[in-house]
């Protein structure tokens, strides 16, 4: 691990994590053809770090939305009461429910958390899947333009966009990417959409970690590199957030078919470097 190596996997990181266009994909393929470290396994506890670097970055984009859902949370749980005269955010609520409930199809995936990880060192099926990434956005921005909020969206489409991000967690899938598509399907306005997958997000990335931080603990933690690891966090970070502007800026103003064009074209240069390449 050099500074160099952290900062280029914070950068990956970060900007793959939240554009749709697949960060465990991007990272398995720069470790694999760059020869750069294998932070899942040689450096697990990086790996986490990371990831609780962009997920920073999204509670600092969407800060005013989960402080607005937390304090709904905690008046539904009964740990804080409403002031006088306010009525519960019934929308807010809808939304609290929504991402547990969309968070559930991840269960799903325990059973083949195996059989998933193997598939990080197969280029060919990234290249594949990340043709497959650019198919589903280019679909979605012909689609006609959704209405729904968390006013109106149902626990069926929540069940719906979760069972996607599910689906997702094999390398060269987008998790934004097919997320966003998933809402857009459902009749989600494009801006919902976009908030509703990087919220969603946080219960996912925190539960994943929680589970990854005792392993890492366990393969030993080299006190000697975590100021390269800070280093690529706080890349991770702000290229995060900078990611996240930038995908709702598109949102509300332009289309998603910039990113499913790149997608087949990284789709197909990774797919003949893994013919010519060992």
């Amino acid at each position: 691990m050099s500074y160099i190596s952290a900062i280029i996997l914070g950068l990956v990181q970060g900007v793959a994590e939240f554009l749709p266009i697949s960060s465990s994909g991007h990272l398995s393929l720069f470790q694999h053809f760059f020869q750069l470290t294998d932070v899942e396994h040689d450096h697990m506890f990086f790996s986490v770090l990371l990831h609780l670097g962009t997920l920073v970055a999204v509670f600092f984009a969407y800060r005013r939305d989960i402080a607005e859902l937390l304090r709904e949370f905690f008046c539904m749980v009964h740990l804080r009461k409403l002031p006088q005269g306010q009525t519960p955010d019934i929308p807010a609520r809808r939304m609290i429910l929504m991402i547990i409930v969309a968070t559930l199809p991840l269960l799903l995936v325990f059973p083949i958390k195996d059989r998933v990880e193997l598939l990080y060192q197969n280029t060919f099926f990234i290249a594949f899947a990340l043709v497959l990434t650019g198919t589903l956005l280019f679909v979605s921005d012909r689609m006609p333009r959704g209405h729904k909020t968390a006013g109106t969206a149902t626990m069926g489409d929540a069940i719906l966009v979760g069972l996607a991000q599910a689906v997702a967690v094999v390398p060269g899938l987008s998790r934004s990417g097919t997320t966003i598509s998933a809402g857009m399907a459902r009749g989600f306005d494009r801006t919902y959409a976009v908030k509703f997958s990087f919220l969603m997000s946080i219960p996912a990335v925190l539960g994943a970690n929680i589970l990854s931080i005792v392993d890492a603990v366990k393969a030993g933690i080299d006190t000697s590199l975590l100021p390269m690891y800070l280093v690529g966090v706080l890349v991770a970070m702000v290229s995060g957030y900078a990611s996240i502007s930038l995908l709702r800026f598109i949102s509300r103003k332009g289309r998603f078919g910039g990113f499913a064009y790149y997608c087949w074209g990284a789709g197909l240069v990774t797919l003949i470097l893994s013919l010519i390449v060992p």
